[in-house]
């Protein structure tokens, strides 16, 4: 498969997450785990999907933050994605585990709002690529 047709099932994989995350507004349903865990998902696969479009490999991880320094390395702009990195704690890696909920819960129009923009940047990025 071409890094660009890794890069579009990504972002597919991506809007999964994201269709979801929008979904889950209301917090008496969904619990910030939950909604925290599709924000991270959806961050995390356009993440690897910009990294794929760039021609490069993506590592297997969930930390936001070594995903965001890739980009960084690779001579992307990445300044407004550092806040990303508080959900890291939403990652799969912790969702096995008793999760305690942040003293104030998450804001999640704002973090909806967020991750469309990014989505919305990596869309257009592999689409000037196709």
């Amino acid at each position: 498969m071409s890094k660009i047709e890794d890069a579009k099932e990504m972002l597919a994989l991506a809007e999964h997450d994201f269709r979801a995350l929008k979904g889950m507004t209301d917090s008496e349903i969904f619990v910030d785990e939950v909604f925290g865990f599709h924000a991270q998902q959806a961050v995390e696969k356009s993440l690897k999907a910009w990294i794929s479009a760039l021609g490069s490999d993506y590592p297997f991880i969930h930390d936001l933050g070594a995903l965001i320094s890739i980009l960084e390395r690779l001579g992307c702009d990445v300044s407004n994605l550092w806040d990303f990195v508080e959900l890291n704690v939403f990652a799969v890696q912790f969702r096995y585990n008793v999760f305690l909920s942040p003293e104030e819960p998450l804001d999640r129009s704002e973090i909806i709002e967020r991750v469309q923009k990014v989505f919305d940047m990596v869309k257009e990025i592999i689409e000037k690529k196709v």
